[in-house]
């Protein structure tokens, strides 16, 4: 399958996502299928930022929607300085062969200000 780059830009903010299906853990017959996806945060702003806190909506192909919510990415809250960037790679799983997922990250400047970014919408395909 083509890798495929969803991206976005907020708040001087550019938020990268390439999804992944993973066939050797999916199990079709159970419908189960499971996709890894890696986000790279890249600060384009010329203040320091930090991550605080993820939101995502995860719909499957029937239109079930699983909300998640938590503190940073993968046990972290990373700092960006200017011009640096975080990449992470996690994942989700879906009782149907497709579906999206989008969400937003909440941050926070230096100068103690809060502001959310978009995580842009990137669908997940399995072959099936």
């Amino acid at each position: 399958m083509q890798t495929v780059t969803f991206s976005k830009v907020t708040s001087d903010i550019k938020v990268s996502v390439v999804p992944t299906y993973l066939d050797e853990q999916s199990e079709p017959e159970s419908n189960l299928y499971i996709w890894a996806y890696t986000v790279q945060v890249e600060n384009l702003s010329d203040e320091q930022v930090q991550l605080l806190n993820r939101h995502w909506m995860i719909t499957d192909a029937k239109g079930q929607v699983q909300e998640v919510r938590g503190e940073g990415v993968v046990g972290e809250q990373p700092v960006l300085k200017p011009g640096e960037g975080f990449r992470y790679t996690s994942g989700t799983a879906l009782p149907t062969p497709s579906g999206i997922m989008a969400g937003e990250y909440e941050m926070i400047a230096s100068d103690g200000r809060l502001f959310e970014v978009d995580i842009p919408a990137f669908s997940l395909d399995s072959p099936f």
